[in-house]
């Protein structure tokens, strides 16, 4: 078979095998979120909590006829970064690539978050490509650079992964953070236009105040913060101030709580949240900063699958889509899957202990690889440094700004095994080329080796 057609198969069986749980499923998974991005790209609806950027492509993707074609479309695309990053290793050939994929799929939550029809997988592709734009091979950098943009835009948490990513490469790697940084302006750029467009604010996040301001409330400096400042301070939520919900999913959600039950809903509420905020901060900076730091180390250990397997209001939001847009066939599909019938839960359930267990053999692997290989393997130190910064910045973009969940946090800690992986396969292939050429153990027997490290 032609080189050009085995690294295709090779990617292809990649896609296949990062797509088992969907397989599995007998449909591709959802959230109850998945109703509200379908509404984005087929009803063409600015939801007011999340940019218009994954919906429009989940619903053009779909053609109105079928949610495996984006379920495939991000698969595929997971299983060609995977590739590139190999070829930034001279690793990309079919074989390394499904020993990769076969280690993720059934040793990580990957191919779960890859099957799932939300923005969630593009955390960890934002890393990949901020990774393949700073340190990989010269062709196809353009092509890197809008995938990179789609991603960063796709979820605002990822905002700040891309920050924290560019600002590692601006350390190691200055020259290419131009290239790299790219990405994360063509986002702000998209964000700005968007909601210009659809809600007639010029901003990057129009009404993202009130998460915020949930989880200071619930916390408790936003709460004690209004304790004290009314009635006197004359905002509308004193009229809450006692009794504000403790949980931050109350505060927003729930029908008759502050938000749902202000005059506008949420945005007309946000102007009035981003001022408490403000104020809360000016009032107690280190309250502030000691519930966020608790929150991001919650977020760090949160990595059960559990929220993305239930069939939790699946049919009052996925459903009601699909009768409503899709092909009567797509919904019977919808209705005969394990995760409709809530079963899908218990079979992912003896995976996730071996997942856990791999993803603490990973964490501490990056660190050791930062500690020992940072001048035999730059490159492969550079990744582990990249895929760390993600990790933690998503810690605190979603666990500290929104609230620890599970989902959040699964999502992109896979990405700790993938140094893991890599420097095996660089060991396994560098001892058999060895092995090939006997003439580079010039010590004789017994002797060590005197053959240099070559560089990357």
């Amino acid at each position: 078979m032609p080189s050009g057609q085995g690294n295709a198969a090779g990617i292809m069986l990649g896609v296949a095998l990062l797509l088992w749980p969907a397989l599995l499923n007998g449909y591709p998974l959802l959230f109850s979120d998945t109703g509200a991005f379908l509404s984005q790209g087929l009803d063409w609806f600015m939801v007011w909590d999340k940019p218009w950027v994954y919906g429009p492509m989940l619903g053009l993707a779909s053609l109105r006829l079928t949610l495996w074609l984006p379920a495939i479309a991000q698969t595929l695309l997971l299983s060609w970064l995977l590739w590139r990053v190999l070829g930034s290793f001279a690793l990309a050939r079919p074989v390394p690539h499904l020993v990769l994929c076969v280690a993720l799929a059934f040793g990580t939550a990957a191919p779960w978050f890859a099957s799932l029809l939300m923005a969630d997988i593009f955390a960890p592709i934002t890393v990949l490509c901020l990774f393949l734009l700073g340190f990989g091979p010269q062709r196809g950098k353009a092509a890197l650079a809008l995938i990179g943009a789609f991603a960063i835009a796709a979820h605002l948490a990822h905002l700040l992964i891309a920050a924290a990513v560019i600002g590692v490469i601006l350390l190691l790697r200055p020259r290419a953070v131009l290239r790299a940084a790219a990405p994360l302006v063509l986002a702000l750029l998209a964000l700005l236009a968007t909601n210009a467009i659809g809600h007639g604010r010029f901003s990057i996040s129009p009404y993202g105040s009130v998460f915020l301001l949930a989880r200071l409330t619930a916390d408790g400096p936003a709460r004690d913060f209004l304790a004290r400042a009314c009635p006197d301070a004359g905002y509308s939520l004193c009229a809450w101030a006692g009794r504000l919900p403790a949980d931050a999913d109350q505060f927003i959600w729930h029908p008759q709580g502050p938000v749902w039950s202000h005059p506008g809903g949420p945005p007309a509420l946000a102007p009035e949240a981003g001022a408490i905020i403000r104020a809360t901060l000016l009032a107690d900076p280190l309250g502030v900063a000691r519930v966020m730091a608790i929150n991001t180390a919650a977020q760090l250990v949160h990595l059960q699958l559990d929220e993305v397997l239930g069939n939790y209001w699946l049919e009052e939001t996925v459903g009601e889509r699909l009768r409503r847009l899709f092909p009567a066939s797509e919904y019977s599909r919808f209705q005969a899957s394990r995760q409709h019938a809530d079963t899908l839960r218990a079979m992912a359930a003896p995976l996730q202990a071996a997942q856990a267990a791999l993803l603490g053999l990973a964490a501490l692997a990056c660190l050791a690889i930062l500690a020992r290989t940072r001048r035999q393997h730059p490159r492969l130190a550079a990744l582990t440094a990249l895929v760390l910064a993600g990790v933690l910045a998503n810690a605190f973009a979603t666990g500290a700004l929104s609230g620890p969940h599970d989902r959040y946090q699964a999502r992109i800690a896979w990405l700790l095994v993938l140094p893991l992986l890599l420097y095996a396969m660089r060991r396994v292939t560098s001892a058999g080329s060895d092995r090939d050429h006997p003439k580079r153990n010039v010590g004789g027997c017994g002797s060590r080796s005197q053959t240099t490290v070559r560089p990357e």
